[in-house]
């Protein structure tokens, strides 16, 4: 519930301005967890999601997941 725009919309933008091989990760977090809500959210171009309440080690996972380290040449 964002007050000019929500997440699927946000997304929507975000993928549209995007160029390759540029990607910016999106992980929804919701208090809305009903069934169909972690489809509608990676339909609309979101990665992953999260469900609230988050628990920590579900959102480190994700961080991991989405933003892995760096390899030094």
């Amino acid at each position: 519930m964002m007050p000019e725009m929500d997440g699927y919309e946000a997304t929507r933008v975000i993928r549209d301005s995007e160029t390759r091989p540029t990607h910016l990760p999106i992980v929804a977090t919701t208090a809305h967890s009903m069934s169909g809500d972690r489809d509608k959210c990676l339909a609309a171009g979101m990665d992953d999601f999260l469900s609230k309440p988050v628990r920590k080690v579900d959102l480190l996972s994700a961080l991991r997941k989405w933003n892995p380290p760096v390899e030094a040449d």
